[in-house]
């Protein structure tokens, strides 16, 4: 959305997306938490702080780990991989270390989607100067064509997974309502954290409003998840009731920021007061 609106290079855009950046990954850190006392839990094992401990560390411990080693050796093996001059190199290398890492989070029991979003930290630009001499393209440019086949079947699958049935109860109606206010609310309480003079607060409230694929990759993984009930059935830990409603705040809050987004960086900012002193 900011590129498409001119403002990616804006301070407010750099805020959005560095604090996007922190919340995944905050979110990555619980997801494997809950993940793993889910799974003791299934198995009939307790839950100890020391377990939560444990978990903790070892998500931390990873995407540290994966982020740091990948910053490190990945540049000199694109470097290398380089010399072959193969059009295409690029692009199967990047994938690959996505798909390694991903497999190396399900090795250690977190979820794959810590791998891969560690792997997505590590490709930097930098990556593709050994490319460039092959005709090379960006890596975003790369993907795209693989985006677009992909990501609207995420979508759909996604969509696939809503029982319809639960709109005509009130009370999920109520509680889609409730959870999209929330998250449209909290982000604008975050904003007020802006302490920089001129910058756009609203603006950098309404950029952290959709929560995207991220959060529906979480509620799948929710849907997944079992735990017996007192009957010793296992259920699943995100019910359809839930999800559904889920998937109505992810649609309203994509939907709703591209316009306000646009609305509020169009706005003209107040000069503040030192500034109108500095230039008198």
């Amino acid at each position: 959305m900011l590129r498409d609106l001119g403002k990616i290079k804006t301070r407010e855009a750099r805020i959005i997306l560095g604090a996007a950046v922190i919340d995944d990954v905050m979110g990555l850190l619980i997801l494997a938490v809950v993940s793993g006392a889910i799974h003791a839990a299934s198995s009939g094992e307790g839950m100890s702080l020391l377990s939560f401990a444990i978990i903790t560390a070892k998500a931390v411990a990873f995407l540290v780990g994966a982020i740091l080693i990948g910053h490190f050796v990945m540049p000199h093996f694109f470097k290398g991989a380089g010399r072959f001059k193969t059009s295409g190199m690029f692009l199967a290398l990047s994938i690959a270390f996505c798909f390694v890492l991903a497999w190396l989070a399900a090795l250690v029991e977190l979820a794959p989607i810590v791998g891969a979003f560690a792997a997505g930290l590590v490709l930097d630009e930098v990556h593709f100067k050994p490319f460039e001499r092959t005709g090379e393209t960006s890596l975003e440019e790369l993907l795209r064509p693989l985006s677009t086949v992909l990501v609207p079947i995420f979508f759909v699958l996604m969509g696939l997974r809503v029982d319809l049935r639960v709109f005509g109860r009130s009370d999920i109606i109520g509680f889609a309502i409730v959870l999209t206010l929330f998250a449209i609310i909290g982000k604008q309480v975050c904003s007020l954290a802006v302490a920089e003079r001129g910058l756009n607060r609203l603006a950098v409230g309404l950029g952290m409003i959709p929560r995207g694929e991220v959060g529906l990759i979480f509620a799948g993984i929710g849907t997944s998840l079992t735990l017996p009930n007192v009957q010793g059935v296992p259920v699943p830990v995100i019910g359809s009731a839930t999800f559904a409603a889920i998937v109505v705040m992810v649609v309203v809050t994509t939907l709703v920021t591209p316009p306000v987004l646009n609305w509020s960086l169009s706005r003209k900012q107040p000069i503040p007061a030192s500034h109108k002193k500095k230039k008198q």
